[in-house]
């Protein structure tokens, strides 16, 4: 239980920094916190793919930054279409 919770704030914390990142390609905050959740576990299997792993919550934090950003640009791409 405590590490799903843990889960879900590094979520909500690289959803919040992942829209500071790209603005304009936001949701807004509460958009921006759920494509966090969604960005952490894309990161983890984008990190995990490459044979990387997070050693610590720092790196758990960068991996779902960077799953976040990929989401957000790809999200990005289709609103555009």
């Amino acid at each position: 239980m405590i590490s799903f919770l843990w889960f879900l704030l590094i979520g909500l914390a690289a959803g919040w920094l992942a829209g500071k990142i790209m603005k304009g390609r936001g949701f807004g905050l509460v958009g921006n916190l759920v494509v966090g959740v969604v960005g952490a576990i894309l990161g983890g299997w984008l990190f995990g793919a490459l044979g990387l792993a997070p050693q610590s919550s720092l790196g758990s934090l960068i991996t779902a930054v960077v799953g976040a950003l990929v989401l957000l640009y790809i999200v990005g791409l289709i609103k555009k279409a």
